[in-house]
């Protein structure tokens, strides 16, 4: 934790006042190809210009810049912090750079509560490239910024601009070659065929009616993720549905995602019952069924032009999936049907991406135990899937922990089969929103549309971090979800409300949220 010393601010502040730069030169620090003093060790405590280093502040508040014990790598590291609000920027110019792609890689922690905290690549020659720091008080989190150099130069820039109190601190810099960015920017839109069949309206953010997919692709969306099961009460998530919605999706230009839940309704971490046509089979000709199923469904779409690009086989399979004959308990058993399921995708298309998902974005050990049991009884899988709400699956720190240690242990691309945010905790129906307390809340994070969209962001710029490119990107969960009667959680009750239009990308009167900004996250 980060905890001030304001004797030794009191002590810089009138120094650092007189040394405080008017205009921002970020042509006149010690040019250098390489970064220098990426790691702080060079000045000790309480140095307000590291070396290496320059310090610009509008107001003269270069003070809130200094070293100070407790790096994550060595023994120091840089902080910003200040007892009243401050804007301060940290920065080095790189020249004699040869032209191509770099990445900048950082360690940080942040309080949270800036306007802005941020570390950037600019003057490069291209668009500046930012990535905010995302909130963790106590553990340090690796972010990294992708820039193309056409110039020959680069400023790496450490900023804040930050309310009283508030702090970051930044370690270990590293710029070498190197490329960033996520591919997958998604959303799990399965609710949207049966709202808008009960009379659901979605709205652009300026308010004109307009079609859903349409408003989330012009947002940046190029992934959609479909639900399938057996045979619901409603109608809906089946085959058909699916089917037709592939249609709109490929249409609108986007990859497809297909959730095979092995279920009638929701298969999740406390639910994995067979589908009614399949009770009472035995676990050969269980397998039997998904194969069939899963080649039936994804040869049909296939047929009309819509191949799915990705598909899980299960759906939170913490525990297995069509217990009891597929629990963990039995892990042989479990295998025999993942890979039937697998086996039954190759044999519609073989580059088809087949994913195993967990909800256990936070849980390390919990991961390793489930992937090292799918290892050890050959259980076939092209990706490794995550959900991961912050409310309930452990800090950024954990997530990221658990999510690089997936991607190396296993050597698989790694992504968040799905995530969420609350904009606002009060519900528009009459069902209870999941989440609605300030105290379910993750700290830094607050339930508006900036903490969503914040929230989303953080996200993603962690899975793009991860090591050797496997960070494959995200899915929001579940974007179109809005409170429409007859659209409720249970496809057995057509009166169930639904607990989640707070987590939608839509707004509580229908309009897209400014939120959707995620989605164009590099």
């Amino acid at each position: 934790m980060f905890h001030p010393r304001r004797t030794l601010r009191a002590l810089l502040l009138p120094l650092a006042a007189g040394l405080a730069l008017t205009a921002l030169p970020t042509q006149t620090a010690a040019a250098a190809s390489t970064l220098t003093n990426g790691g702080f060790e060079s000045d000790g405590t309480g140095t307000a210009i590291p070396a290496g280093w320059s310090t610009y502040s509008p107001a003269g508040q270069s003070a809130a810049s200094f070293t100070e014990a407790g790096g994550h790598g060595g023994s120091y590291r840089l902080t910003h912090w200040a007892s009243s609000a401050y804007k301060v920027e940290t920065y080095q110019y790189l020249s004699g750079l040869t032209n191509g792609s770099y990445r900048l890689t950082a360690w940080v922690r942040s309080g949270g509560g800036q306007n802005s905290a941020y570390i950037a690549l600019k003057n490069c020659g291209g668009a500046e490239q930012r990535t905010d720091l995302p909130v963790s008080a106590s553990g340090w989190i690796r972010v990294v910024v992708p820039v193309s150099v056409t110039t020959n130069q680069c400023t790496v820039s450490i900023n804040s601009d930050a309310n009283a109190g508030n702090w970051i601190n930044v370690d270990d810099l590293t710029f070498a070659s190197g490329t960033g960015g996520t591919s997958i920017h998604g959303a799990d839109i399965s609710s949207l065929a049966k709202s808008e069949a009960k009379g659901g309206v979605y709205r652009t953010g300026s308010g004109t009616t307009g079609d859903a997919l349409t408003i989330l692709k012009n947002a940046g969306m190029n992934y959609a993720r479909l639900k399938v099961w057996v045979d619901p009460a409603d109608g809906y998530n089946n085959k058909t549905r699916v089917l037709a919605m592939a249609k709109r999706i490929k249409a609108a230009g986007m990859k497809l995602l297909v959730d095979f839940h092995y279920s009638d309704t929701w298969a999740d971490p406390g639910a994995q019952s067979k589908p009614a046509a399949w009770a009472g089979h035995s676990y050969s000709q269980l397998k039997t069924d998904v194969y069939n199923h899963t080649y039936d469904v994804l040869n049909a779409l296939k047929a009309q032009g819509t191949t799915a690009d990705m598909v899980q086989v299960g759906n939170e399979i913490n525990g297995g999936m069509l217990w009891s004959e597929g629990s963990t308990d039995n892990w042989s058993q479990l295998a025999g049907l993942l890979n039937s399921g697998y086996d039954a995708v190759k044999a519609v298309n073989s580059a088809t991406t087949v994913a195993l998902h967990l909800a256990k974005g936070g849980d390390l050990s919990g991961t390793r135990w489930w992937f090292d049991s799918a290892v050890t009884n050959g259980v076939k899988f092209d990706a490794i899937g995550l959900s991961y709400y912050g409310y309930w699956h452990g800090s950024l720190y954990d997530f990221q922990t658990t999510l690089d240690d997936a991607a190396a242990r296993y050597g698989k691309p790694v992504f968040v089969a799905e995530t969420a945010y609350p904009f606002r905790l009060d519900s528009e129906d009459s069902h209870e929103e999941i989440i609605n307390t300030p105290g379910e809340l993750v700290s830094g994070y607050p339930a508006n549309t900036a903490g969503q969209r914040r929230w989303m962001n953080d996200v993603t710029s962690i899975v793009e971090a991860v090591p050797n490119g496997r960070g494959l990107g995200v899915f929001y969960w579940e974007a179109t979800w809005t409170a429409v009667t007859g659209n409720g959680w249970d496809p057995t009750d057509a009166s169930s409300g639904n607990g989640w239009e707070n987590q939608a990308l839509f707004g509580h009167d229908d309009t897209a949220l400014s939120s959707m900004a995620w989605f164009s996250h590099r």
